[in-house]
């Protein structure tokens, strides 16, 4: 079904379904029950799906989304899918460019971190995370090929100087180490990786997408 002809069945704005589909309204049961049923579901499944993968839902009910449940629901992290290729399979998005056209895919499952650890650790919320499977030596020995980073998308300004998730000439984000170059003018930003292999550059401020601010990075020992 197309986006036109859900937004004809349901009754809803395509205003209203761009805004629940880019994340800019919270999502509550009221808000799936108009197109739920189009799509095969309750508006109980969808909503816990994410939590309980493949696992049977047909019987519930709206009493069955404890207040445990929705906090969870509520506080889950998405996990970027970087290995997910254009055009195969369904994909779940995220828009992460308030401007832009890029929707990025997301793995199916999320993390759920304790809330003491991201308030007092990481010193944010949990809607302004996201989790970033690296997939590049362009980081080591700081980050390996296939270890996670911890975002924080609500940082987008490169200060203080350190590890930020950007977007790359072919859409792709990626890890670097970014140092403002404060005696230039306009602004610069040298883009550095870690591995000697691999040249650093430099860009104007406009010129780089920032996703977000690197906070930890989970790895495997």
């Amino acid at each position: 079904m197309s986006r036109s002809e859900l937004v004809e069945r349901s009754g809803i704005s395509k205003q209203q379904l761009s805004r629940l589909e880019n994340g800019q309204i919270r999502l509550r049961l009221d808000h799936l029950k108009p197109f739920a049923p189009l799509l095969g579901y309750s508006p109980e499944q969808i909503l816990l799906w994410g939590r309980f993968p493949g696992a049977d839902l047909s019987n519930l009910t709206p009493s069955d989304v404890s207040r445990e449940d929705a906090a969870q629901l509520r506080n889950r992290v998405p996990e970027l899918d970087t290995r997910a290729k254009a055009g195969g399979g369904k994909l779940r998005t995220r828009q992460l460019r308030k401007e832009g056209s890029v929707a990025d895919p997301l793995k199916s499952e999320g993390w759920l971190f304790p809330a003491s650890f991201v308030r007092e650790q990481l010193h944010t919320s949990p809607e302004r995370l996201l989790v970033l499977d690296t997939n590049s030596d362009s980081m080591a020995p700081t980050i390996m090929s296939g270890e996670r980073v911890v975002v924080d998308t609500g940082h987008k300004t490169p200060t203080p100087d350190g590890l930020y998730a950007i977007r790359d000439a072919f859409g792709s984000i990626i890890v670097k180490r970014l140092q403002v170059l404060r005696s230039a003018r306009p602004t610069r930003l040298k883009v550095i990786s870690d591995n000697s292999n691999h040249p650093s550059e430099e860009a104007s401020l406009d010129e780089l997408e920032i996703v977000g601010r690197v906070l930890c990075c989970i790895k495997l020992l």
